[in-house]
Formats: C-alpha cells, structure tokens, sequence
C-alpha cells in the first residue's frame, strides 16, 4: 500500500510537471534592455534617426532601447562590433548604404556584409545634398563647379568619415568633373556640419536629413539633390538634373541587421516591431520634417531588404574598384 502512495505521488509530480508551460529561448526575448549600434556620431542622420524610433519601439517590445554610438573608420567599427555580438536578438546594427555596401568595396572588412549580418528590415531612403557654407560665392551649381574648377588647390571638402557615405557623394560628384581632392575626414555627420558652420571646410556632401535644418535656417547653401526628382521635404531645390549634373543620382538608403545566426523568431519579432514603429504617425511625421522617404511595406520585408542589399553590392562593388578607389587601411 505505501509502495502505491510513493507510485502514485510520483506520477503525481510528473504530471505537475509536464502541463506546466516549458519556457524557451524565443518565449523569453526580449528579456532585457536592446542596444541600436550607431557607427557614427551623436546628432548625425543615422544617429538621428535611431532615436526617432527608440521609443515607440521601447512600448512594442517592452524593454529600453538604448542607442549607442561606436565611431570610426567610416563605420566599420560599430558594424563589426554587432558581427562579433552574441546572435541573441539584443545588439542591433543600423546602417546604410555606405557602412553595408561602399565600406565593403573600400577596406578591407573582416566580416561578410552579406553573409555576417542579419537583414531586419529597410526603414528609410534619402538621396543626398550637395552643401557649401555660406562664405562659397557661386549661387547655384554651375557656378560652384566653376568656382571648384577656379579654386581647385584651395578648397576644402568634408566628409564624414573615409569610406562613408558622404566620401564616396564627394568621389563620385568631383569625379564626374574630372577633378581630385584630398578629403578631410571627421568623426561623422554632425562633426562634419560642424566644421563646414564654422568655415573650417568649404563643401559637403551630406543626406537631406543631415543638413536640411541648416540650409532652411540660411546658415549653409544648398545646390542640388542627388535624386531624379525633387524631395517633399526641401521641393525647392533643384535636382542634379535640373542644375546642370544629370545623372549624379546617389541615395542613402537605411537599415537594420542583427548578427547572423540570430534565431529566425527573433528576426520575426523584431521586424514586426520595426513595421509597426514605422506605421506610427509622430515617426512618420519626424522622418519626413529630415527628408527620409519611409518604404513601402512590400519593402519593409526582411526578403526584401537581403534582396535589395546584395543588390546594391552587385551595383556599388565593381564601379568603386574600377575606380581605383580604396580608404587607407
């Protein structure tokens, strides 16, 4: 009889324990704070626009988001701080266009863009603006290049970082007026508009949302958008096309990733999470006040996103070494 009771306690307890829920690695993410790596400078675009979304992703996912800025070589430093990150779903990379495909063409990287990285979802895309402080005499774009071509041992160009976004604008906007220069580079947007506001540097080739606030303010001039057709957020200026430049058409598309391997469910939940940010209307609002043009939902994907990031290296990768162009290592 006590033989029975000991059974019957035993097969008691299992059954306790098999209807009790079975916790998981997915069912408990996210479980505590997720860090957005910034490869550039606070108060840049990309930096800008991570915070924009920090918050209401904080209320879809329940736990604090947290920015954090890891400067250098063009980039490179922050995205391969996420590559080497645990695939947990908890360290996050955005990016764009020249951190995820130019830099790949110009270092060196120790990482694959593709096969490293994780596509979450795209967020944004934004052609850039052909910028100069205010002391440049030319008024619109056929004066500044003939004001390039007049003061061609004296000017100075900006970037944000060699192998960024802004290097490979200025490269391909002074390439397609014959001419070279040595750029000087900063740690990131905002350091770069910074020294252009002070007279430091003289031209810049930067994403509407990096600029636009000051060119509205009259504190820098603005010649020309690199895009097919004008932007919503500045529709008075001219495209490349319309000023003289046809066909100088760059855009600094963005993005999130995660470290490859990070578990497909992750993914899931955090693309969702991105879609639904994205769909509210204070962030919508705020991207488009910077020139950001949201994608569709079709293009929110993350299928979209790998396809549309392989590509633009397919695209970027073989006219930059035709070029000859490569950062110093």
């Amino acid at each position: 009889m006590k033989a029975l009771r000991v059974i019957c306690g035993i097969a008691g307890l299992l059954t306790v324990n098999l209807a009790a829920p079975v916790p998981t690695y997915a069912q408990a993410w996210p479980a505590k704070q997720i860090s957005i790596v910034v490869p550039f400078s606070a108060g840049g675009p990309t930096d800008t626009l991570a915070r924009i979304m920090s918050d209401p992703l904080r209320r879809y996912l329940g736990q604090t988001i947290v920015v954090d800025n890891i400067t250098g070589a063009g980039g490179t430093i922050g995205v391969g701080r996420v590559v080497r990150s645990a695939p947990d779903g908890y360290t996050l990379s955005i990016g764009h266009w020249g951190t995820h495909v130019v830099n790949g063409a110009y270092y060196n990287l120790n990482y694959d863009l593709l096969k490293d990285l994780a596509p979450i979802a795209m967020i944004a895309t934004n052609p850039q603006l052909i910028v100069s402080k205010m002391g440049v005499p030319a008024k619109d774009l056929k004066e500044l290049i003939a004001w390039i071509k007049a003061n061609s041992d004296k000017y100075k160009f900006a970037t944000g970082g060699v192998g960024g976004s802004s290097h490979i604008g200025g490269i391909y906007f002074l390439n397609r007026l014959g001419l070279k220069t040595e750029f000087i580079p900063y740690r990131g947007g905002a350091p770069a508009i910074q020294a252009l506001l002070s007279g430091e540097v003289d031209l810049y080739v930067t994403q509407i949302g990096g600029s636009i606030t000051q060119v509205r303010a009259g504190k820098l001039r603005a010649y020309a958008v690199t895009a097919k057709t004008r932007q919503a957020a500045a529709p008075e200026i001219p495209t490349v096309d319309e000023a003289g430049l046809p066909g100088l058409h760059t855009e600094v598309w963005h993005g999130i990733w995660a470290p490859s391997k990070t578990p497909r469910d992750i993914i899931t939940k955090l693309n969702a999470a991105f879609v639904d940010t994205l769909a509210d209307a204070n962030v919508r609002t705020r991207f488009i006040d910077l020139g950001q043009e949201i994608p569709s939902k079709a293009e929110q994907t993350v299928q979209a996103l790998a396809k549309y990031h392989k590509a633009e290296i397919d695209k970027w990768f073989p006219l930059i070494r035709n070029a000859g162009i490569r950062a110093e290592q």
